[in-house]
């Protein structure tokens, strides 16, 4: 299949197939399900289409798409839905890999409906803003390391595949992408209260300038092990500990 960039709504599509290619040998198809989320014009779901997947489908929310891959793939299984208001549980039987060159503008709320699925979306492998990826993937100790790379990596391992330029694109973004790979770790629960993981995470990174007897006085006054500490210098399993101390100091209260 060819093709054509069609341009609307502002959005930029990839033209480039040898990235198109490289993302797609990068999935895992013995998964249960392949959920591609927002395949715009078709250009990896080409190659997936390819493969020896057990169920593949497309979720896009564009109706002007859904008809353009209709008319040009008509073998591709699309449905016309908003992923982030999908049940993956009711809609899809087993085991899902999320992919896609996601929309940059919902790339965070797509993060954070694998994080709240995590215990189906065995993989993750699509294309984000260049930031967004190195925020993914990045250790502690770093700048880029915030509230996604704690969350994520508690349960997915990173992988940072490659670079890609604005130019692989029509019309051409003003910034640069990335194709990560996130895999399901072996944690299926972690070793403390995750709701209050969470937002224990969200808080020491929202006043991430504050150190952490500073940052979580919401919570709980904290004297303990990681209080002269800022978040980006905890690992997860630092927050994790962290994450007891307050529960023990606040249901002590």
């Amino acid at each position: 299949m060819k093709v054509k960039a069609k341009k609307y709504l502002g959005q930029h599509f990839l033209t480039d197939h040898k990235i198109a290619i490289s993302t797609a040998d990068a999935i895992s198809y013995d998964i249960d399900n392949i959920i591609e989320v927002g395949p715009g014009m078709g250009m990896l779901s080409q190659y997936i289409l390819k493969q020896p997947f057990k169920n593949y489908v497309a979720v896009e929310i564009d109706d002007e798409s859904v008809e353009y891959l209709k008319n040009n793939l008509p073998e591709l299984n699309v449905i016309n839905a908003d992923f982030l208001k999908l049940n993956l549980e009711e809609s899809f039987k087993g085991k899902c890999s999320v992919v896609g060159n996601f929309p940059y503008n919902i790339s965070t709320q797509i993060l954070f409906k694998v994080f709240d699925n995590r215990n189906q979306v065995d993989e993750l492998v699509g294309m984000f803003q260049h930031e967004v990826a190195q925020r993914i993937v990045s250790k502690h100790g770093n700048k880029q390391y915030g509230i996604l790379s704690v969350l994520l990596q508690a349960f997915y391992d990173m992988e940072y595949l490659f670079k890609v330029s604005n130019t692989a694109f029509d019309p051409p973004p003003n910034v640069q992408s990335a194709v990560i790979k996130m895999t399901r770790n072996n944690v299926l629960e972690l070793p403390c209260n995750v709701k209050l993981f969470v937002q224990v995470v969200k808080i020491g990174f929202n006043q991430r300038r504050k150190m952490l007897h500073n940052a979580l006085k919401p919570l709980c006054t904290y004297k303990g092990s990681f209080a002269q500490k800022r978040a980006e210098q905890l690992s997860v399993d630092d927050f994790v500990l962290l994450t007891n101390e307050v529960e023990r100091l606040a249901f002590s209260l």
